[in-house]
């Protein structure tokens, strides 16, 4: 009796054992930081405790690929993914594959790209980190114009960009405040925590919020401030050719995989924690919450962020990715591969 006793327990331990989630991440960090604001309104609708598991590491790639070596055949094991991740699938021989796994959400985020308040940008100095490429294109576009090759653009980035590396989320934070840095970027969260209340801080630009119909809109959050919106306005035509497109790929990825919740496809939780964050998504009290933290952003949970992962995957095309790996290359000196 008191083996069997024993067993119902283990058993029964079992069943309710605590959700993990993977965050790619050190705590702080603006994936850590999102991760915490989530899962904070999450826990009020269930009954099993959710705890953090930090896998930090080089590019935020570990982290990722320990969920699916390690991780993810545990039913009790979540990921929480960014879009740093999303370049990196991009552009490098990761271990992981979004095609293994059931999306259990995702906010349809953007990144804010803010400034020295009057600064000219002459040069633009500006700290790389996991997830930064976007922004990279994005200035180089905005400082250089149209009509140019992509030899153009990377001799262009040369000549008036500073891109620093090797600065921790803090000390990059720490080194724009100061003033030694003159550009910065954050996920939504971060930047009303981290840059907005700075008085000598302004928004540059951002990239718009990816839509199912594969187009971008303006961020109602900063509206006027979306990377199309001021090259038209500085240059008189709309931004195209190769730089755009590879630019265009990688911030959907970028974007378009922000900050998303998955588990691995079949597993039998996937129903309990897509219900409950639906109720997250559509309960009062906590959507005021979610925007006073992060601001006011779509969900998309379940099925339709399998729709949006299986919408980026028709975006690769192989000029896109020759375009993405030569400037990432020969501008931002990333290893990067061509995987096509």
């Amino acid at each position: 009796m008191r083996y069997i006793s024993l067993l119902l327990l283990f058993v029964s331990s079992i069943a309710t054992a605590d959700f993990t989630f993977i965050v790619p991440q050190k705590p702080g960090a603006g994936t850590s930081q999102w991760t915490e604001i989530v899962v904070r309104e999450m826990q009020k609708y269930m009954d099993e405790k959710i705890t953090i598991k930090h896998i930090p590491g080089a590019r935020d790639i570990p982290g990722f690929n320990a969920f699916h070596e390690e991780y993810m055949q545990d039913d009790k094991y979540v990921m929480v993914s960014h879009g740093g991740n999303g370049v990196s699938f991009l552009q490098e021989n990761v271990k992981y594959d979004y095609a293994a796994y059931d999306s259990i959400g995702l906010m349809n985020l953007n990144i804010i790209a803010g400034k020295q308040k009057g600064s000219k940008l002459d040069p633009i100095k500006f700290a790389a980190g996991s997830g930064m490429v976007p922004e990279a294109y994005a200035m180089t576009m905005l400082r250089c114009g149209p009509d140019k090759t992509p030899e153009q653009y990377v001799t262009c980035f040369k000549d008036n960009v500073v891109w620093v590396k090797g600065m921790s989320g803090g000390e990059r934070r720490l080194a724009f405040r100061r003033g030694e840095l003159n550009a910065t970027r954050e996920n939504p969260a971060a930047y009303k925590k981290h840059v907005k209340p700075n008085d000598k801080a302004e928004v540059w630009f951002h990239h718009g919020i990816l839509q199912q119909d594969g187009s971008h809109k303006d961020d109602l959050n900063y509206p006027g401030y979306q990377f199309e919106i001021l090259f038209e306005k500085k240059w008189g035509v709309m931004p195209s050719g190769p730089l755009y497109d590879a630019y265009k790929l990688v911030k959907s990825f970028r974007d378009g995989l922000q900050k998303a919740i998955w588990v691995r496809a079949g597993n039998p939780n996937a129903a309990l924690l897509k219900e409950t964050l639906n109720k997250v998504a559509t309960t009062p009290e906590s959507i005021a919450e979610i925007e006073k933290a992060v601001g006011q952003y779509e969900w998309i949970i379940g099925e339709n962020g399998n729709a949006r992962r299986d919408l980026l995957m028709t975006f690769i095309s192989k000029d896109a990715m020759n375009t993405l790996v030569y400037f990432n290359r020969e501008a931002l000196g990333l290893a990067s591969v061509n995987k096509l």
